[in-house]
């Protein structure tokens, strides 16, 4: 019997068809149609706003989520974040490319650093992982700050252009969020690819139980290595977008504070769901607005969210919608 046959036969059980139906199917997928239309019909620049942040941050989720289904959790998260923003900035400003080989240099920057850092790292497991992930957050803070001739030092880079598609200037809120709204849906449709596959089926396996997986012939090491990379690349994309639509970058914006509001989101939505970046974005996106002047409030506000998510609703909202009788994670 083949290695991967025993895997998708333990770790990954199959329900039977009337089991896995699940009753939100339909109502979710117009939900989701409705409310990617209702920016642009409603046209008001602080709800298109909202509705790029919203996208930029299922991007920047949906990676650190692939990381935690492999059972780590990373809080550099947004320091890859803050190497594709400024890779894609320095490509497209300083070699004057356009900004789709500036976003791809963004992915494959970051993604290389994660690989190259993850054959170190991923030998640790548990509160080492996570406490080497902060230090090399705050190692590339540092880094990003002292370059002034390249990074622009603690004041960054002003000036950076929009993103421009087949001769097309994105410079209004409208077509940004056209673009957002498709690196999103793409990401969504990437993972959703992915946990169907034997590779995601390795990420689970390994997340639920690494020293089964292992028994099963899986390279625990090699899987988690994997998310990481991947994920980290998604982190670089959503800091692309976000430099080409903030027109600005800053050590101080992909900061620790970045890394912690991901994972916060990751939790509130459910790190196991592939909607639950989406739902945790939603839900945590618009809250800043809200507590806008009163950012003391705003920590104590994410601090209590996040310990009673973990309290009474430790799998996330996207808990909810999951069908009865299935016990696994939507893919």
């Amino acid at each position: 019997m083949q290695d991967g046959k025993i895997l998708l036969s333990t770790a990954v059980p199959h329900a039977p068809p009337a089991a896995r139906r699940n009753p939100w199917a339909l109502p979710g997928r117009l939900a989701l149609l409705a409310l990617a239309i209702f920016p642009l019909a409603l046209g008001k620049d602080f709800t298109l706003h909202l509705a790029i942040q919203i996208c930029i941050n299922v991007v920047l989720v949906s990676g650190l989520s692939l990381l935690a289904r492999a059972g780590q959790v990373s809080l550099c998260h947004g320091a890859f974040a803050g190497i594709g923003a400024y890779v894609s900035v320095l490509v497209v400003m300083g070699l004057g490319q356009p900004f789709l080989l500036g976003a791809a240099a963004a992915m494959l920057a970051a993604g290389l650093f994660a690989y190259l850092l993850g054959t170190v790292m991923l030998r640790l497991t548990g509160v080492y992982f996570v406490l080497l992930t902060f230090a090399f957050g705050e190692f590339v803070r540092l880094v990003l700050l002292e370059g002034d001739s390249v990074t622009g030092g603690a004041n960054g880079i002003t000036g950076v252009p929009p993103a421009a598609l087949l001769g097309h200037v994105l410079d209004n809120k409208a077509t940004f969020y056209l673009l957002t709204l498709a690196c999103a849906a793409g990401v969504l449709w990437l993972l959703h690819t992915l946990y169907r596959s034997p590779a995601g089926h390795a990420i689970d396996a390994v997340g639920e139980n690494a020293q089964l997986a292992e028994a099963t012939g899986i390279s625990v090491r090699g899987t988690q290595r994997y998310a990481f990379t991947l994920g980290s690349a998604l982190a670089g994309l959503g800091g692309a977008l976000t430099a080409h639509y903030l027109r600005y970058v800053s050590p101080e914006s992909f900061g620790m504070h970045l890394s912690l509001a991901l994972i916060i989101m990751m939790v509130v939505g459910g790190r196991r769901y592939l909607y639950g970046p989406l739902i945790g974005a939603l839900v945590m996106t618009p809250l800043p607005e809200l507590f806008r002047g009163a950012v003391e409030t705003q920590n104590i506000f994410y601090g209590a969210a996040l310990i009673l998510m973990l309290r009474f609703l430790p799998q996330g909202l996207a808990s909810l919608f999951r069908p009865r009788g299935d016990g696994r994670a939507q893919r």
